[in-house]
């Protein structure tokens, strides 16, 4: 399949000013010759830049006019020959000029197919075909900048430090087992345990940012919660800056949840607006009210919403579960009509109003921000997929650790370091056993 040329719409389907069509692969300018008209032939047109182009169907009728450009192997996207059409951006236009390109013999391509091809052709690492879909899917400021962050290769100079520091060990190891002529210690003192803990700290400290990673991605799970009619739904209504849930005097008008995202100080928060809790109610309210009690056992930020303008003693609070009760924020709602004495925490709010809202926006990122500063120390916030491979990196090089400075045989050692650089491997998509043997030849001078 790497061999075939494909050819896929770009740009997202329905009417636009201009859609994109893209066609890789080793036939994509023989292709496009059959299919595009221009001045001079294709073969003979200059690389990136613009050629007026028409498209036209087999009896001759022009399809549509646009620009071409052609990007060849290697310097392109995907390490092939590319050939890129931006015609009009009708569904109708786009759908039949690419059925000309389908037709002239490329095939339809497969999700994320130019992507998978940039990195199997060497152009990216794994990390940065991966941050290609962050980008696309960033919902703040925070994320996108991540995302721009790993698909400069981020992550992989992360992983590339921590095999720099791995090799000369498994080096030292390799050397003993397979040359004892040379007499090559291990050496079980500080120089080796000593990269051995760097590699750990670092390692760790890559691992302790999956969280941010995750918030950064997916959002962090906020969930509005309170009474009936103290205001949940106009808090989210206020957030999101349009109606999106109905606000009603009526008790138990929010029956299920409701989820939208914004962004809080580049921060994206997935707001979850639940049920009101409270006894009774029929039988499909207490299904959401269940609904809600589940949502505050996973949510990484709780905003519970209070009527402030009411005594505190005539206020049923949520009770919280001890591990969550530090993501509570009390919202004291309705504070245009004077808070009542005895509320002397939490945030002043009139949802009516518009008030209070940046003093909650900056308690939000306050709380979001005690699990670690997003995007600070280091400038990656890794995934599941790193999250697992750098926890097995860890596993592994502690186990070698604690062999060599028990004195374990020393295979047994090196097939620990050779399992934590594979786990480094795939982290970037690459396992490479042979840099192990230019560090041991170049280290030692085996041989002379």
């Amino acid at each position: 399949m790497l061999y075939d040329t494909i050819a896929a719409v770009s740009t997202a389907l329905g009417e636009a000013a201009i859609s994109v069509l893209r066609v890789s692969g080793p036939q994509a300018l023989t292709i496009a010759e059959s299919v595009f008209q221009t001045k001079r032939p294709i073969p003979e047109l200059s690389a990136r830049v613009a050629h007026r182009a028409s498209v036209a169907d087999a009896h001759g009728l022009i399809l549509d006019e646009g620009l071409l450009l052609i990007f060849r192997s290697p310097a392109s996207y995907t390490g092939e020959d590319v050939v890129e059409f931006q015609g009009h951006g009708g569904l109708l236009v786009t759908q039949k000029v690419l059925e000309a390109l389908l037709t002239a013999g490329a095939r339809a391509a497969e999700p994320g197919e130019f992507t998978q091809r940039a990195f199997l052709n060497g152009k990216m690492d794994l990390n940065q075909a991966e941050a290609v879909m962050d980008l696309i899917h960033a919902q703040s400021t925070l994320a996108m900048r991540a995302a721009h962050e790993q698909m400069g290769g981020a992550i992989g100079r992360e992983a590339n430090a921590l095999r720099e520091e791995l090799l000369p060990v498994l080096a030292h190891v390799e050397a003993y087992i397979d040359f004892p002529e040379e007499d090559i210690s291990p050496d079980t003192g500080a120089a080796l345990t000593a990269k051995m803990d760097t590699v750990l700290d670092r390692a760790r400290r890559l691992i302790a940012t999956s969280e941010q990673g995750r918030i950064l991605r997916h959002g962090a799970r906020t969930v509005i919660c309170g009474e009936p009619n103290v205001g949940k739904s106009s808090l989210l209504n206020l957030l999101l800056g349009f109606e999106r849930a109905i606000v009603s005097p009526t008790a138990g008008t929010t029956r299920d949840t409701i989820e939208e995202i914004i962004q809080v100080h580049g921060i994206p928060l997935r707001l979850v607006d639940t049920a009101g809790l409270r006894e009774g109610g029929d039988h499909i309210e207490q299904v959401g009210i269940q609904r809600t009690h589940r949502e505050l056992e996973r949510a990484d930020l709780i905003l519970e919403v209070v009527d402030a303008s009411l005594p505190q003693s005539a206020a049923k609070r949520v009770i919280l579960p001890p591990e969550v009760e530090s993501r509570r924020i009390l919202l004291l709602n309705k504070a245009d009509l004077g808070v009542t004495p005895g509320w002397d925490t939490g945030v002043p709010l009139s949802c009516a109003k518009g008030e209070g809202v940046e003093q909650l926006r900056d308690a939000i990122r306050e709380i979001i921000l005690r699990a670690g500063p997003l995007m600070g120390d280091h400038p990656v916030a890794i995934n599941t997929r790193h999250k697992i491979c750098f926890e097995r990196l860890v596993e592994r090089v502690e186990a070698a650790r604690a062999a060599l400075i028990s004195g374990t045989a020393p295979e047994y050692v090196a097939l620990d370091l050779r399992e934590a650089l594979a786990a480094l491997g795939e982290v970037v998509g690459v396992i490479d056993v042979e840099q192990i043997l230019d560090v041991i030849f170049s280290s030692f001078c085996i041989g002379k």
